[in-house]
């Protein structure tokens, strides 16, 4: 249950860093529609680093989802940890706008 909540708090934080610049439209949600309205809804460019940082973010909480029923490994170990470096960079690029 703690991985779901983990991954739970993850996306929760992505999004409250997200809407923290003050966007015009904030961002509801991690997965491929969400991501691409709220581009849509701000005129960001889809090619940004900003936004290949969201798409990579949700695609790795996206394979932890996917993993979660299984014993604990070394790859769902190493993702979860890459998952916090790129929260960290998603902090750092959003403070940088």
């Amino acid at each position: 249950m703690s991985e779901f909540n983990n991954r739970i708090e993850l996306q929760r934080e992505v999004i409250k860093i997200v809407n923290s610049a003050k966007f015009k439209y904030e961002i509801t949600g991690l997965s491929k529609n969400a991501i691409e309205r709220w581009l849509m809804d701000n005129r960001l460019d889809s090619e940004s680093d900003l936004t290949k940082l969201l798409y990579t973010i949700s695609s790795k909480l996206f394979f932890l989802a996917n993993k979660s029923q299984e014993q604990i490994t070394n790859s769902y170990k190493k993702i979860s940890s890459e998952i916090s470096s790129l929260v960290q960079n998603l902090r750092d690029k959003i403070t940088e706008n």
